[in-house]
């Protein structure tokens, strides 16, 4: 049996894709990027009998932060993501794009990440690799075998730039020179 838990999870107006990723021996988690339908996320919690230990976001764009308020009160957890992320960036994305999505603003993160920065759950390591280009702060989550990219890199395409804090020549250089290597 593996040691690694990985479940996805589709969420939000925009079709999220939503992670918990732990150790299956604790079945400690960490939820990625709850870009909605809190309801959801919490009764599969519940009926896999996980026990959430942390919300990080890959990014901090509001339809992957939505579920960010609801989940930290209910479960009480700490919400990560990296510094370029995390501090007016985050107050000002949410100001501008949560209201079309109709999303409530995340709570300011509790832990700032930076590159190569670990998350340990349970007897699980995933190592942080920033990926700036669709947002300043955008990073991807690293366990050998195992990547999980926010909105950086999609199945045959890289995430937009058009939006608020993007930059298509950063994206290009943070996938070639970060993830391709």
């Amino acid at each position: 049996m593996s040691e690694l838990i990985i479940k996805q999870l589709i969420v939000g107006p925009l079709q999220v894709c939503c992670y918990f990723v732990g150790c299956s021996k604790t079945k400690e988690i960490i939820i990625i990027d709850p870009g909605g339908d809190e309801d959801f996320i919490i009764e599969t919690i519940e009926t896999l009998k996980l026990k959430p230990i942390m919300i990080v976001n890959t990014h901090a764009h509001p339809d992957h932060t939505a579920g960010n308020r609801a989940l930290k009160q209910i479960f009480n957890l700490p919400i990560a993501m990296h510094e370029a992320d995390g501090g007016s960036f985050l107050s000002q994305v949410s100001l501008f794009l949560g209201s079309m999505f109709g999303a409530s603003p995340s709570p300011s993160p509790d832990i700032l990440l930076k590159d190569e920065d670990e998350i340990k759950i349970g007897k699980i390591n995933l190592k942080i690799i920033h990926t700036p280009g669709h947002t300043p702060g955008s990073i991807c989550l690293y366990y050998p075998g195992h990547i999980f990219t926010g909105d950086t890199l999609f199945v045959g395409a890289v995430g937009r730039t058009d939006l608020p804090g993007g930059s298509w020549e950063t994206l290009i250089n943070s996938i070639k020179t970060k993830l391709f290597t």
